[in-house]
């Protein structure tokens, strides 16, 4: 039987990517991993949801659990100068770049481990030309359409939030969820307990109006 397939759809916004790709990293020595960078706020939209920094009290907690969690696992974290931010210019320059694990790193690293501001062309531009990918590449059509083109692709996979990591057609939601997905990577068996396959088919007890 031919190895599942494996996708990481991503947005830089999301600390929890930022999390989650210091332990994936690891797993791209040994298997091949399609990076996805993906428009959160488009997946959000598509599904009426709120993303957590858009909650008041919401959004201060997952700011010190993000903390909590970067500090209990030995990874460097600092948040950027503003958050929410908008990643379009982030994850443009990833596509640009040509969405590999060292534009993946410089950009997240940016980010996420120095706390610089990843908002725009100008403030990436360290970034771009080290990466060798000019100014005007960024903003070209074909990235726009590339970056579109990814975050379609992850909705029809069923996608709903960022980080998720698929195993073939079985999605892992959160950077909370990455033992869960590697434990079901090295036993397939793991979902098909009777219990697991029984939680796809578990009746709606109530629904909440408005």
């Amino acid at each position: 039987m031919d190895a599942p397939a494996l996708r990481w759809y991503f947005d830089f916004i999301s600390p929890f990517s930022y999390l989650q790709w210091r332990k994936l990293r690891e797993l791209t020595h040994e298997r091949a991993v399609a990076l996805v960078p993906v428009a959160f706020g488009a997946v959000l939209s598509a599904h009426s949801h709120k993303g957590p920094a858009e909650i008041p009290g919401k959004r201060e907690f997952t700011y010190q659990h993000v903390l909590w969690q970067a500090r209990r696992d030995g990874v460097a974290l600092r948040f950027p100068p503003a958050h929410p931010f908008n990643p379009l210019a982030a994850l443009r320059l990833c596509v640009a770049a040509g969405s590999g694990a060292a534009a993946v790193d410089a950009i997240f690293d940016w980010i996420w481990r120095d706390g610089r501001a990843g908002d725009s062309v100008d403030a990436l531009a360290p970034v771009a030309a080290a990466l060798g990918v000019p100014a005007e590449a960024i903003g070209s059509d074909a990235v726009k359409a590339a970056l579109r083109a990814n975050t379609e692709s992850a909705l029809l996979a069923g996608v709903f939030g960022v980080p998720t990591l698929s195993i073939g057609a079985q999605l892992f939601w959160g950077n909370d969820a990455h033992e869960f997905a590697l434990d079901a990577l090295q036993h397939p068996e793991l979902l098909e307990d009777p219990e697991m396959q029984r939680l796809k088919q578990l009746p709606v007890g109530v629904q909440r109006r408005g």
